[in-house]
């Protein structure tokens, strides 16, 4: 069998408009001889009664701390409705399906509520079905622990559900449909003349979705490339050629159009809501017990630091705005000079391309001072510049970056 997995997010099995759509897919996945297996989010987005966030909600507004066992049960329902409208709508397409939650397709998670890691997947009733001629329709975001109790995978979780069965399964590629056409060098909001990128390598689509590319889960991305299984980017209401994603150059042969890996940038990314905390004091931070306070401090309690910056004098980074008050909270039990400032987002310039190159870090600044956009802090990888700057003038930078690089030009 060519397995192909097909995973459809809230926008694109919201109503019936567009669910018809995304079932166009997986039966011309078919009529091209593939064998599809089908992963679904929830229905639409926060406000619709389907949606992740309105489940949300919905218990929030009875009990202010409800229990994230309880949550994961609720939050499971979303993905279970849409899996079962979706197989229904195939089968009277003529193409019989079933719907399977999480932990019927054997998805067997950790049990850490919320945040559940897939631990692993046992696909024997979905290879049944496959055999069967019967097509698997699969709600995403969702497993079981070893003590049987119902888990969630965190947002992005169906991206994660549709790689890891991917992975399993050997399928030839996995699609994730979503409501643009690919991946693109900008967010099109901010750069209308942004351009869909045919195809790039698999730490270009990691970096880009780390640094707030929106278009698949950075975890997803990771369990597919790290076992060789191509992904695809695509539009459940267009029929272009999206996005390929691989590891190799060679992969990609004939798919993309587009060389992978010798391009310098690749796309512009962005972040906005970005806190920036920097602690001075008397002593030498660095030699201190005061940096290891402070990572582990914010560690136990939830906060996820970013851009790190540590010298005698200083200690910087950046928190997520939501985790401003909890930092807050912690750090003033330290006994430092403490300053929280909220306002911030980061820009990133992406491509594997970069590394030994000399210059980039060079052409960022020069373009940034040009447009008058202070850079308050930088970090850098092989494959990614980052630069945080205030969150109002992050459209600036980003178009101006954009065309610093040359991405609005076809390659």
């Amino acid at each position: 069998m060519r397995i192909v997995v097909q995973k459809f997010g809230g926008t694109s099995v919201e109503n019936g408009v567009i669910r018809k759509k995304a079932v166009e897919k997986v039966i011309s996945a078919l009529e091209m001889g593939y064998t599809p297996v089908v992963v679904v989010s929830a229905m639409g987005k926060a406000g619709q009664p389907y949606a992740t966030d309105s489940l949300l909600e919905l218990a929030y507004t009875v009990n202010s701390e409800p229990s994230l066992r309880n949550i994961d049960l609720l939050l499971s329902c979303g993905e279970i409705i849409s899996a079962v409208i979706f197989a229904e709508e195939l089968s009277a397409a003529g193409h019989p399906a079933e719907a399977l939650t999480g932990w019927q397709c054997g998805i067997l998670t950790d049990e850490n509520f919320s945040q559940a890691r897939i631990q692993e997947i046992n696909p024997k009733r979905v290879l049944d079905l496959l055999q069967r001629g019967i097509i698997p329709v699969i709600a995403g975001f969702q497993g079981i622990s070893p003590h049987q109790e119902v888990t969630t995978l965190g947002r992005g979780g169906s991206d994660t559900t549709a790689a890891a069965l991917g992975v399993v399964l050997r399928a030839e590629w996995v699609g994730i449909y979503t409501d643009v056409d690919g991946i693109k060098t900008a967010d099109p909001r901010l750069v209308p003349e942004a351009r869909t990128i045919p195809a790039v390598s698999g730490r270009e689509v990691v970096e880009l979705a780390h640094l707030g590319a929106r278009v698949i889960h950075p975890r997803a991305a990771e369990i597919a490339l790290e076992e060789g299984i191509p992904l695809r980017i695509l539009s459940t209401a267009d029929d272009g050629g999206g996005t390929w994603v691989s590891n190799g150059v060679s992969a990609l042969t004939g798919r993309g159009g587009e060389q992978v890996g010798d391009r310098v940038v690749v796309g512009i990314a962005h972040m906005t809501g970005r806190v920036q905390v920097t602690i001075t004091g008397e002593d030498d931070l660095n030699r201190s017990p005061a940096a290891t306070q402070v990572f582990g401090l914010l560690a136990e309690n939830g906060v996820s630091v970013d851009q790190i910056f540590l010298s005698k004098e200083l200690i910087a980074f950046t928190v997520d705005r939501a985790k401003m008050e909890v930092a807050r909270r912690v750090l003033t039990t330290l006994g430092l000079h403490v300053r929280i400032e909220e306002g911030f987002a980061k820009v990133s310039v992406v491509g594997a391309g970069m590394h030994g190159v000399p210059g980039v870090m060079a052409r960022v600044v020069n373009c940034l001072e040009r447009e008058n956009i202070p850079i308050y802090q930088t970090t850098d990888s092989h494959a990614n510049i980052s630069c945080l700057i205030r969150e109002e003038q992050v459209a600036q930078a980003v178009r101006a970056l954009h065309r610093e690089f040359n991405l609005d030009r076809t390659v």
